[in-house]
């Protein structure tokens, strides 16, 4: 979009670009790292539908941090058909008419699989994945939180579930490495990284205009090179 102002001295006409916001934004990362968080102010600061991942609701998710063979498949089925449930959803809405901003992408499921479920799990789990990926609407960009394990696991503690209080560290830093290997090679959408060690988002208005700047940039720079 381009606001056109009129200098009164010259008869030249000025063009000012403004970056868009895109319409549908997820953002990514590590648990812990703040995607909820940051959904939920952009989903407030653009007006935007929120879409949030439900962890809390996975009946099988205390008993898969106590034993991770034992519990494994089961828990990562339920979030495989809640998520591809929540999609279904989004794709009912008119993109074009509404922003979108969600803390979750569909296809990170598989990391957690990867990393949780034996080879034949994983053949049996990948049957199910495959044919629902398909069935998924793709972001316009999506925002990868990255952060130190110290970082991650001070933030854990800090929101205290307890659910969480007996995942290992040597389990997130798998996941970690997982993520950053993962977002090396996706190519389905735009992805901006950020670094969130020395952000405060909740509490900063400058780290919040800066991320937004950020995305707006990266949307605009896709939807050129798309062109």
């Amino acid at each position: 979009m381009a606001l056109l102002f009129h200098d009164t001295e010259t008869p030249k006409r000025q063009t000012i670009e403004v970056n868009p916001w895109p319409h549908y934004v997820v953002i990514e990362g590590c648990i812990g790292v703040g995607k909820t968080t940051l959904t939920q102010l952009l989903g407030r600061r653009f007006r935007a539908q929120q879409s949030l991942e439900v962890v809390e609701e996975n009946p099988f998710l205390p008993s898969f941090y106590e034993d991770q063979v034992a519990n494994a498949f089961k828990t990562q089925l339920f979030f495989l058909l809640s998520r591809f449930k929540q999609q279904e959803t989004l794709a009912q809405i008119d993109l074009f008419k509404n922003n979108l901003v969600a803390d979750y992408l569909f296809e990170k499921d598989r990391l957690f699989a990867e990393l949780t479920l034996s080879a034949q799990e994983l053949e049996l789990y990948d049957e199910v994945f495959q044919r629902l990926k398909e069935r998924v609407v793709r972001p316009d960009v999506v925002v990868f939180l990255n952060a130190s394990m110290d970082t991650i696991m001070g933030r854990i503690m800090k929101r205290g579930r307890e659910f969480e209080k007996d995942i290992s560290r040597s389990y997130l830093e798998g996941l970690v490495n997982s993520y950053r290997s993962f977002f090396a090679s996706y190519t389905d959408a735009p992805v901006l990284i950020v670094d969130t060690d020395e952000l405060n988002f909740p509490k900063s208005k400058q780290d919040m205009d800066w991320i937004i700047e950020q995305v707006q940039k990266k949307a605009s720079t896709a939807l050129a090179t798309s062109v």
